[in-house]
């Protein structure tokens, strides 16, 4: 959608500075934007600014004579925002495919794009305006909100329950059984996997990950949180809202993980964990079963601890070589005094 430079700041609510008629119309980096773009330069990357070729540019601080800035708070946010307004989603493309499989007593709201080779069991209701992708299979008696979009070869199992402006990537698998077995002399017999699987409003889950429904209760997502590409979350887990978690993490069972936490990629989260709200869980990082991390901690390391005590261990560690020198030297002044 094409718009002016003006008409950015207004919508923004920021200082411009330069042409109010340059004619925006897309989003791109600062290097590689060109005429017609936006983009936007956090504090680190000022220096960027007089070099890019964008039309306008998203600043915090500074003047740039020779270019149009639009000065905002936070130069990042209102990137998002003004991508949201320059380049909206795509609007459905209502209809289901002639390929595609409707059982009974399935309800399709208005507006809804059913792609090719599709196949929606019985009685399942999806919501306006949702997109299905070519090649998902969303099983009986789940329940799709309005709105969202599940992208290619995504499958949803029985019951699954699914809120509003969800986007689900390709990939995906939502309400597998948990991993849960009872040994039996020389046989492992599944425990019951018959619980139930929540998605709440605006979640975003990211390609080829996995979510198990619960094994006898219930496994929750909360509204607005997002998982990367990779994760794996297990039966009975609760993620509180808006959490972000990254790439190839693995939440074990019955795990519990507080509202507006950040954890990083390749965490592993120990059975029964439980995670605080606000708390950070940094890359790579082990959470052992049954443990608690208090309501925003900072915690990196296997196992998870303080990532200020792990930096002062790490400091120590650094000096281990010097300190072996030193104490070379002591023990030979020691053995020169005994001879």
């Amino acid at each position: 959608m094409k718009r002016t430079a003006g008409e950015l700041a207004e919508f923004l609510g920021g200082q411009l500075e330069g042409s109010s008629e340059e004619p925006i119309e897309n989003v791109a980096d600062l290097d590689t934007a060109g005429a017609g773009d936006l983009s936007y330069a956090e504090t680190r990357f000022q220096g960027q600014v007089a070099a890019s070729q964008a039309s306008c540019i998203l600043i915090s601080e500074g003047q740039f004579p020779s270019k149009t800035t639009i000065l905002v708070e936070n130069p990042k946010l209102a990137f998002v925002r003004a991508a949201e307004w320059l380049v909206p989603p795509a609007e459905p493309v209502p209809g289901v495919h002639p390929t595609a499989v409707i059982g009974e007593g399935v309800e399709l709201a208005d507006g809804i794009e059913v792609g090719a080779h599709v196949v929606i069991e019985d009685g399942v209701r999806v919501g306006a305006s949702t997109v299905i992708r070519p090649g998902c299979y969303i099983a009986a008696e789940c329940c799709v909100g309005s709105q969202c979009v599940i992208h290619a070869n995504v499958v949803i199992y029985r019951g699954a329950e699914i809120g509003n402006r969800v986007t689900l990537h390709a990939g995906v698998v939502i309400g597998a059984d948990g991993f849960g077995y009872v040994r039996d002399d020389n046989a492992l017999l599944k425990f019951p996997q018959n619980g139930y699987l929540v998605i709440e409003d605006d979640v975003e889950i990211g390609a080829n990950t996995t979510i198990d429904r619960g094994s006898l209760g219930r496994t929750v997502i909360e509204k607005g949180t997002k998982l990367d590409n990779l994760c794996h979350i297990g039966h009975n887990v609760r993620i509180g809202g808006r959490t972000v978690i990254a790439a190839q993490t693995g939440v074990s069972g019955s795990c519990s993980i507080g509202a507006d936490s950040m954890i990083g990629g390749q965490v592993g989260v120990g059975e029964g964990a439980r995670i605080d709200d606000g708390s950070v869980i940094g890359g790579q990082s082990g959470v052992l079963n049954g443990k608690r991390s208090r309501a925003g901690a900072v915690l990196w390391g296997t196992p998870a601890r303080p990532l200020k005590d792990i930096k002062l261990q790490l400091a120590y560690v650094a000096r281990l070589p010097r300190m072996a020198k030193e104490l070379e030297r002591l023990r030979e002044e020691i053995r020169k005094l005994k001879s």
